[in-house]
Formats: structure tokens, sequence, C-alpha cells
């Protein structure tokens, strides 16, 4: 899922090639006549009306490379044809048109017949709000927050089932997450421009709150310095400033830069201060980009020495409640397809070993979203007991998944298999446990 990159509209090429049928042939070849019969007499054959589809190929190919021609000549067609099965692709070559000859507004409303006829079209959503808001007035600008909240609503309620196999899990939330903040601060600036300042603001703090950004910052300074809080917008420009980068190429350093400047002056009356004040922020803001989470089990190497948590319900499990066991481990995640495969195969050989208190079998997920692990166990009724690794993967050095690791009761690995291979793997797995069993009696 990514949305937010400026869409193009279909070149009108595309539009020949994929709504027009071919015409040529029909049009040139003679009509075959049964034998013995007479030709028609000219003057009494009535030529034959156009058919919509040789209508629409006149209009585009007399129109040749003017767009202003072709504009007309489209919009002609329409008014015969309005309810053409064409029309989708008819609009976006207006659209198109129209932004070559600097009609926003006639690019605006075409794209929002578009919108109508296909609502899920998010990159032509996204196209009709950027031209509603240039348009600027206050019309355009309501029905381009309605159009924001729109597609908000489809960031958000979007389903990772829809990710792309070769998509992570983790990419696949940062960038929902990126989306989704990029809509709200949209939303914001066109609140701000409606002068409905109190939910703008809220837009746009959601929006910093969920992932930082310049373009939230510099507007939240914006409205502080409206409501003639100097300190408050002191410190939003100053954050705008500190996370303007390439990344960033919506937002003007320079000019956030003099707005920050004047605030300053305005609260301090000269510049003295400024610097210090901007390493601070600098600081801050590098301090808080990279907090995260202190990772569970942060320092501790031995695997025995590890805090594991069951899945789903998180209840504690140490490992060193598992002491004079032999433990025998499967690291796996909810995306991964080969997991899938070995899961079933762990369950039977650890069904074998049920009630034995001398070797015990965990199924270790290493998802970085533990929300999803509930309703995979759920659905694939894993029998294994299912713990977070909480960091044993580390301790491990498992890079690929599914990995097999065989913990003897000293802590030494006695087998490891990474991935699936095929039929052979489950009598593999079984007779290193077995071995691993045998030697540690």
């Amino acid at each position: 899922m990514r949305l937010l990159f400026r869409p193009s509209v279909a070149p009108l090429v595309l539009l020949l090639l994929s709504v027009l049928p071919i015409l040529v042939a029909a049009q040139t070849q003679p009509e075959s006549k049964p034998a013995g019969s007479k030709a028609a007499n000219p003057k009494t054959a009535a030529p034959k009306p156009p058919t919509p589809d040789e209508e629409l190929q006149r209009a585009i190919s007399s129109a040749g490379n003017d767009r202003a021609a072709l504009l007309r000549n489209l919009e002609a067609y329409l008014a015969k044809y309005p309810d053409s099965g064409q029309r989708p692709q008819i609009y976006r070559a207006l659209v198109e048109a129209s932004l070559q000859l600097r009609d926003t507004a006639r690019a605006a409303n075409y794209a929002e017949r578009i919108v109508a006829l296909m609502p899920d079209d998010m990159s032509m959503t996204l196209l009709t709000i950027e031209l509603l808001e240039r348009d600027g007035d206050e019309a355009a600008l309501r029905r381009a927050v309605n159009y924001a909240t729109r597609v908000l609503e489809y960031v958000q309620h979007s389903s990772m089932d829809e990710k792309s196999p070769r998509v992570s899990p983790e990419e696949w939330n940062a960038q929902k997450t990126r989306d989704s903040t990029a809509v709200l601060v949209m939303r914001g600036r066109l609140r701000s421009k409606l002068k409905d300042y109190t939910n703008a603001q809220k837009d746009l703090e959601e929006s910093y709150k969920e992932l930082p950004s310049a373009a939230a910052a510099a507007k939240l300074g914006e409205l502080a310095e409206m409501n003639k809080n100097m300190t408050l917008a002191i410190t939003q420009y100053a954050r705008a400033f500190a996370l303007a980068d390439g990344a960033n190429s919506n937002v003007n350093r320079r000019e956030v830069r003099q707005k920050l400047g004047n605030v300053w002056r305005l609260a301090h009356g000269s510049d003295d201060g400024l610097g210090d004040f901007l390493l601070r922020t600098f600081d801050d803001v590098a301090q808080s980009a990279a907090a995260k989470p202190a990772a569970k089990n942060a320092g501790v190497r031995e695997p025995r020495e590890f805090q594991l948590r069951k899945a789903p319900d998180g209840t504690p499990l140490p490992l060193a409640s598992l002491k004079g066991k032999i433990l025998v481990m499967n690291f796996w995640a909810t995306w991964c397809g080969p997991c899938h495969l070995v899961a079933p195969i762990f369950d039977r050989i650890a069904l074998r070993y049920q009630g034995r208190d001398d070797v015990a079998f965990l199924a270790a997920d290493c998802d970085d979203d533990e929300t999803l692990v509930g309703p995979y166990l759920e659905a694939e009724k894993m029998r294994a007991q299912a713990v977070f690794a909480d960091g044993l993967e580390r301790a491990l050095a498992v890079t690929a998944f599914p990995t097999v690791v065989v913990l003897g009761r000293d802590g030494q690995i006695l087998y490891r298999a990474e991935g699936y291979t095929d039929e052979t793997y489950e009598g593999q797995l079984a007779s290193a446990v077995e071995r691993a069993v045998s030697l540690e009696r």
C-alpha cells in the first residue's frame, strides 16, 4: 500500500489503445455480396451513421496535438453521449488536457467526476484534493476536506491481507503510518485554510504524535504564532527546522528559519540565544526519533537466563524454570510461508514427547507486531507451547525463518536447521531430537 505519490493521469495514447476498437479494417473492407446479385444503386444507398466509438475516434484524431481542440471535441462528444461507457477514460483525458492548458478548475471538475464513478481510486482522489486546494474557494476546500477524510479512512482500515508478499509486515506498517500521518497533515492544512483552527490543530497534533514530521511542526508553528503563543511557535518552528531534510521536500527550511527568527526576535528582542536553542532542539528531536522501547532481555547472553512470555497472553516463562531439560525451539513468524509447513511437523514431533520431563518444545514467535500472533495461533491450532522470542533469536543469531535449534542441558547447541527443505525434513528433525535426548541421558 503506497498512496502518497503524485498520481499520473493516463496518457492520451492509452485512451486510443484501450477504449477504442480498431475500425480501419471494418471501414475499408468491402461488403461481400452473393453471386449474381446486382450492384446497389449509388443514388439509393443510404450512408451508415457513425457509431459512438467511431465518433469518439474522430473526436480524438481530428484534434491532432491541439489539446484545446481535444478538450472541445471530447466535451462535445460527452454532451451528445452523456452516459457513454467510456466516461472514466474520457474524463482522465480531459483532466490531462485541462492541466496542460493550466485550467485547474476544469481539471478539478473532471477529476471529481472520476472519483464519483470510481470512489476507490485513491490516486485520483489525492489529485482531486490537490486541484481543489489550488482553486482555493471555500466550497472547493470543504469538498477537499471530505475527500481527505475518505483517504484517511481508506488508509486506516486497510488490511495487511492487501500487502505484497515481497513486503514485510514491518515495512507495510511503517508505510501505513507514513500515509496516515501525511493525510492528517493534508487535512489539517485544508481545515486551517477554512479557519477551522481547532480541528486543524487536532489533525496536526495527531500526525506529529504518530510520526514527527517537519510539515506537521511547521503548520503547528503557524497556528501558535497566529494565536500569539510565541513560546510554542518557537518550539514548533525549531522542530520543523530540525526535521526538514531531503525526505521532507514539501518544507522549505529557509522559510522555516525566517519564521523562527522572526518569532524569536518578537519574544526576545534579538537573535541572542537562538543558536543554542536550535542545537538543543536538534538533540531533542534526534533523541526522540531514536528512542524505542527497551529491548526485552537486553544484555542477556545465556539462553537459559532469558525471561520469555507465553503467547498470546504474555504470561511469564523464565527459561530457568526449564532447567535440566533439553530445549527444542522453532523460531517462526506469522508472515513466513515456510514456517506454515514446519509448524505441523514440529507439533507432531513434540506430541511424541508429551508428558516427558526431560525435554521441552517451544514455538518462539519473532513478529514485531505481537497483535498478529493471537489470531494466527487460533487459526492454526498450534499444539506446541507458543512463546514470544523476546530477543532470544538475537542471542542465538537467528537470521532466517524458520530456524529450529536444539539446546542441551548445558546450553550448548546440539542441532540447528534453517528453512524447510523437502519431505525428508521431518525425519531429520525427529532423529536429531532423539539423538539429543539419548546423548543427554
